[in-house]
């Protein structure tokens, strides 16, 4: 499951391209699919082992080229191991929210972006999020450990990314849908595994994820704007930025 549209982000064969907190790699493994040359960076070692290994049967089974993995690493991205201008297109996808020191994580990775090169970054969408944190403390932070310490507004974000050194070139909404699985999550309890209809309803998201039937797209699409569950904001680095000091 896609969040990041990359005709919007400008994504062409050859690009070197980090995503930052990648997780289990679903964005990566796009990139390298369609020719970008991926470095997935995440700060959980599980996950960059199984990112890793992905890989590699990706590599062996030919779905592929070996020379777009560049590699999985476990590292924190307030503090990127890269060299300034490193990568032609930076992705973000559900991190920032997780970040306390978010202005720092930000600053990073508009360092690492080379002048011209453009960013995604989503984060979840204020009201849908709004209604989480309302229903449940054990869905955020510091009740959840390792869970969501902020709710971004559109503002906001747009704002942080612009005091870094880039420009906003576009944003939308996705994932409209998983909205209702979240609010009936909460509702029961995030760690409650044995609810019915929560666990009926992740069930059909599961399906539409491996089906993709043409009328769940539709609505999709139509409800998005309004109910997704993610904010995208696409940005590029200003050919005279300045980062901003952590």
């Amino acid at each position: 499951m896609l969040t990041v549209r990359f005709p919007r982000l400008g994504l062409t064969p050859g690009d070197l391209v980090l995503d930052a907190g990648a997780g289990f790699g679903r964005h990566a493994y796009e990139v390298a699919r369609l020719g970008g040359r991926i470095v997935a960076l995440d700060y959980a070692d599980d996950e960059v082992r199984t990112t890793r290994a992905t890989f590699g049967a990706m590599i062996e089974q030919g779905q592929i080229d070996e020379r777009n993995y560049v590699g999985a690493l476990r590292g924190d991205a307030t503090r990127l191991p890269f060299a300034d201008g490193t990568f032609d297109r930076v992705i973000t996808s559900e991190v920032l929210e997780h970040i306390q020191n978010d202005v720092a994580a930000i600053s990073e990775l508009a360092r690492v972006l080379r002048p011209g090169g453009t960013l995604a970054c989503t984060v979840p969408s204020w009201w849908p999020e709004k209604i989480n944190w309302k229903l449940s403390d054990e869905y955020h932070a510091p009740k959840s450990v390792g869970g969501h310490v902020r709710i971004y507004s559109q503002t906001e974000l747009e704002a942080k990314l612009r005091a870094a050194g880039l420009s906003v070139t576009g944003s939308h909404h996705a994932h409209a849908l998983h909205s209702p699985y979240w609010w009936l999550k909460c509702a029961v309890g995030p760690r409650r595994e044995d609810h019915v209809i929560v666990n009926g309803y992740k069930k059909f998201l599961e399906w539409d994820i491996v089906k993709q039937p043409k009328s769940v797209k539709v609505a999709e699409r139509a409800l998005s704007p309004l109910m997704g569950k993610s904010l995208i904001v696409y940005a590029r680095k200003n050919a005279l930025a300045r980062t901003v000091a952590s």
